[in-house]
């Protein structure tokens, strides 16, 4: 009898709509607090996944998907913690082009 291969959660991207492992997405989560990002993928609430394409955290403040992938509103003090999030993430891709 062969091994059993291990089962690999897929999740996809909310912009680019493509489809990954949950490990090579970022997962922004819904919770009592507001919207966080979630590097470790295991806070309680309702989640939704990026990829690592610089393209697609570009798009995403612009875009409705996050709102609607949450099934809620943003609010500013939500906005503005994601755009220094993207705006970090974009910093540290021009000090690390790889």
């Amino acid at each position: 009898m062969k091994g059993r291969r291990k089962h690999i959660p897929q999740r996809t991207c909310i912009i680019c709509r493509r489809t990954y492992s949950k490990r090579e997405l970022t997962r922004i989560v819904r919770t009592a607090d507001g919207v966080r990002v979630d590097p470790t993928g295991k806070l309680a609430g309702r989640g939704a996944y990026v990829c690592n394409d610089n393209a697609c955290w570009q798009q995403l403040p612009a875009s409705n998907a996050l709102a609607r992938a949450l099934k809620t509103s943003l609010s500013p003090e939500d906005r503005a913690a994601l755009l220094a999030v993207i705006a970090a993430r974009m910093a540290a891709a021009c000090e690390n082009p790889a």
